[in-house]
């Protein structure tokens, strides 16, 4: 794993979602694409590291610390996992694990916040998986290209 290039491209992301896309009610979530990026493409310990790191960068442009962290590092723990058993390689199957979990992390999340006592908007959620499942593929090549990834399939060692 690269670590020095994983953290410039989550801080990249982390900026982009912050400023470039903060003006936009509905838009994709580009740390939860990386998340399962990651989560496909690591080794299951480096996917929860990864998990829990993206999660806690979520976390501090979000609106509270700690419901992002906990749900992301949960279903990205849980989509490595999966990912040992189902393959997740073809664009298809990216679009529809990127959709079903930001459905799922953002929902834990919107729960954790209402404990909490912090007031989250549920109804754009579903139009934020949306979003992030079309451009998902798109940031996936990127993120393949930066992180040097050249077969698919091989990231790291197994």
């Amino acid at each position: 794993m690269h670590w020095f290039r994983f953290a410039v491209l989550v801080l990249l992301a982390t900026v982009l979602q912050a400023s470039l896309l903060a003006d936009w009610n509905t838009k994709p979530d580009l740390l939860l694409i990386l998340l399962v990026f990651f989560a496909v493409y690591c080794d299951t310990s480096d996917a929860i590291i990864c998990s829990f790191v993206i999660g806690f960068a979520a976390d501090l442009i979000g609106q509270t610390m700690g419901p992002q962290m906990i749900s992301y590092g949960i279903f990205g723990s849980a989509l490595a996992y999966l990912h040992r058993v189902i393959a997740i390689r073809q664009i298809p199957y990216q679009i529809i694990a990127i959709f079903i979990t930001a459905l799922l992390a953002g929902s834990v999340a919107c729960l954790l916040n209402f404990l909490k006592g912090e007031p989250s908007p549920l109804a754009p959620l579903f139009w934020i998986a949306l979003y992030s499942g079309i451009v998902g593929p798109i940031l996936f090549l990127l993120s393949a290209w930066w992180m040097r990834i050249r077969k698919p399939g091989r990231f790291g060692r197994r």
